[in-house]
C-alpha cells in the first residue's frame, strides 16, 4: 500500500537530515537560514502571529512565556481543558516546520498541521493532523490506536511511527514537519519516522477507520499549525517555518 512508509530505525539512519549551523541564540535564525528563507515563527517573547484556537486572542492562563521557552502548563491532563490549544493566525500551504519540544514524565502534547479552528467549537482540541508528542513508556496514550499509532511521532491515531526513536525525555528534541502539496513527512531529531500522502482513495479510507472519520475532507485541505495544550507540562522553543 503506497500510502505510506513507517520506516524501520535501521534504514531511517540513512535518511538523515545535514543538521544547519545552529544558532548562538535559542530562537533566533542564523545567516544560513535567513538565506535559505527560514522564518520564526514565534520569538521567544511575545504571542505575535499566535491566538488561541477557540479564542480572538491568546489564552489568558495555562500558557507561559519564561527565558525564551513557550510552556504549556501543568492542568489535570485534560484535552484544552486548561489554557487550551494554540494556533498560528495564517494557514500555511508547502512548507518545512521545526519544532524544539521537551516533555515532563508522562506527558502528552501534540503540533498539529492542516488545523481549521472552525472545525470543531466544541469541548476538546482543535481538528487537524497531529505530530503525536507523548511519554510512550509512561502515558496510557500509547497503548490504544492501533499498532502503535497514538505513540511518539506518529501521525496520530493514523500512522504508527517506528518503535524505535532518537529521542531523549531528559533533553530537547526536535519535531519536523514536511509537507509538499499531498506529501507529507513526519521527522525526529534528523530521522525521518514516516510518509505519506493525501487527497487520494488510501488516505480517505485510512481516516475512515480512524477517530476523525465523521470530520468531512479531514487533512485534505490546508491550514494553520498548532501547538497543543492536553494539561501536561511540556516546553516549545525554536519554532520556524521555512514555506516551500
Amino acid at each position: 500500500m503506497a500510502l505510506l512508509m513507517a520506516m524501520p530505525i535501521a534504514a531511517a539512519k540513512k535518511k538523515v537530515v545535514q543538521a544547519p549551523e545552529p544558532p548562538s541564540t535559542d530562537n533566533t535564525l542564523t545567516e544560513q537560514e535567513q538565506r535559505e528563507g527560514w522564518k520564526l515563527l514565534w520569538d521567544g517573547k511575545t504571542t505575535e502571529g499566535w491566538r488561541g484556537a477557540k479564542l480572538d486572542g491568546f489564552p489568558q492562563k495555562g500558557w507561559k512565556i519564561e527565558n525564551g521557552i513557550l510552556k504549556v502548563e501543568k492542568a489535570d491532563g485534560a484535552e484544552s481543558g486548561n489554557g487550551g490549544d494554540i494556533v498560528t493566525t495564517r494557514a500555511y500551504h508547502n512548507f518545512i516546520l521545526k519544532v524544539d519540544f521537551k516533555i515532563t514524565e508522562g506527558a502528552n502534547s501534540g503540533i498539529k498541521y492542516f488545523v481549521d479552528p472552525d472545525m470543531n467549537k466544541g469541548e476538546g482540541s482543535a481538528i487537524g493532523c497531529e505530530f503525536q508528542i507523548l511519554d510512550d513508556l509512561r502515558h496510557p496514550d500509547a497503548k490504544l490506536g492501533v499498532k502503535g499509532n497514538r505513540k511518539l511521532a506518529s501521525l496520530y491515531d493514523l500512522i504508527p511511527a517506528p518503535e524505535q526513536k532518537p529521542f531523549d525525555i531528559t533533553a530537547w528534541n526536535t519535531a519536523c514537519v514536511i509537507v509538499k502539496d499531498n506529501h507529507v513527512e513526519h521527522w525526529l531529531n534528523g530521522v525521518k519516522m514516516l510518509e505519506y500522502e493525501r487527497n487520494n482513495q488510501e488516505w480517505n479510507a485510512l481516516v475512515a477507520y480512524s477517530k476523525y472519520k465523521n470530520w468531512p475532507n479531514f487533512g485534505n485541505r490546508d491550514g494553520r499549525i498548532l501547538l497543543q495544550d492536553h494539561g501536561d507540562e511540556v516546553w516549545f522553543k525554536n519554532v520556524k517555518i521555512k514555506e516551500l
